[in-house]
């Protein structure tokens, strides 16, 4: 913090409410989920309507909304942005109530569940997963329960393990499976990063309980929590299917899947292609966009350099830095270009990698000198 900020006086509650407003944008997404499942269910196909109304301007905001790389006030109070988190939080299990009720009722075969898996896995991406990313940073262990709560909606509660512990600790190095090699396409990634990143999250608790090849009839599994996280997954699935009939378990589990896959495209363009040279992760080991609408939409994620260097850092607090690779769009732009346009996703990463020789450009790291012939 430099002594102009350390100076700055306590802002007003106006000027507070205007700085947290656009942040607003973060309930977008889930509040058309939500009216969507409010007011099914839709004649025939006109629930599409819902699905193409929706990601034409989200992609449209994001491509063209211009930038934001403005510092955060530090003396803003914590409360209006924490207060925004157990609001998304609140509707993400909204959501989840109101989907299983509706296919309790509902046929699968139907237009509203192709709509319902993919609006509602969308808003599960974020959230069910971005939110809950913020949350199991937090030291306060009520948040980082809401956090793993959450990822129990989406059947990826691993993600607090692996996430916090595994990524945090190897990120940009090959062993971590969260981050895309370069040259990487996504569909080598998602397969190779899913299974990885499970078998991560286990030997990290398996190891914390004292062995790290514990056999699965080990009691000590039972302290284990990703064994925890199954435990409360299923059992959320489980009764679904129970109370609600097969159409309620498989929308919830596509939801599940498709949000599960909007968090890996994430975490395919937030390191792609970067490799770290030293012990410290540094700004340079982390892309970042500076898309508005991205920014605000996403509660700070397109700051993933800072986030890396400070991961208890509330969100409205991450700061820009400018060593850090630029994505060629926002988050929410990107997604078209990576699913559809891969080539052309991974020659523009290529081209800002040997601009700012990054990655497989980056100088060679000349080894330490040693002495080979003993005193002279």
């Amino acid at each position: 913090m430099d002594q102009r900020e350390a100076v700055q006086q306590s802002p007003s509650t106006a000027e507070v409410l205007k700085y947290w407003a656009p942040h607003l944008a973060a309930t977008i997404l889930p509040l058309i989920a939500l009216a969507f499942l409010a007011t099914a269910p839709h004649p025939g196909s006109w629930s599409l309507l819902w699905v193409l109304l929706t990601v034409a301007p989200l992609h449209l905001a994001d491509q063209y909304g211009g930038s934001e790389t403005r510092p955060p006030n530090p003396a803003m109070p914590s409360w209006p942005f924490d207060g925004l988190l157990w609001v998304l939080v609140l509707i993400q299990f909204t959501n989840i109530a109101l989907l299983v009720r509706l296919f309790a009722a509902h046929s699968f075969w139907s237009w509203d569940a192709l709509s319902a898996i993919l609006l509602v896995g969308a808003s599960s991406g974020y959230s069910g997963i971005v939110v809950a990313h913020e949350l199991i940073h937090r030291s306060d262990r009520r948040m980082q329960l809401a956090g793993r709560a959450l990822l129990c909606t989406v059947m990826y509660e691993h993600f607090f393990t692996e996430h916090v512990r595994g990524h945090h600790l190897r990120v940009a190095t090959p062993e971590d499976p969260a981050t895309a090699r370069f040259g990487e396409t996504f569909l080598q990634f998602f397969v190779r990063t899913v299974p990885a990143q499970f078998r991560s999250a286990w030997r990290l608790e398996t190891k914390r309980l004292g062995d790290e090849d514990m056999p699965l009839t080990d009691p000590r599994l039972l302290q284990s929590r990703v064994v925890h996280g199954l435990l409360a997954e299923w059992s959320l699935a489980l009764a679904i299917l129970a109370m609600c009939g097969w159409s309620a378990f498989a929308v919830f589990l596509l939801q599940a899947l498709f949000a599960i896959r909007a968090l890996e495209v994430v975490n395919y363009f937030e390191h792609w292609g970067l490799t770290r040279h030293g012990g410290k992760v540094k700004p340079v080991d982390s892309w970042d966009t500076h898309s508005r609408f991205t920014y605000y939409a996403l509660t700070g994620l397109t700051r993933h350099a800072d986030h890396h260097a400070h991961a208890a850092r509330p969100y409205q607090m991450l700061r820009v830095h400018r060593d850090s690779p630029i994505l060629p769009r926002g988050y929410i732009a990107l997604f078209p270009l990576i699913l559809a346009r891969n080539s052309k996703f991974r020659r523009l990463m290529t081209e800002e990698l040997e601009r700012r020789r990054l990655g497989p450009f980056a100088p060679a790291v000349e080894p330490p000198e040693q002495n080979a012939g003993g005193s002279t």
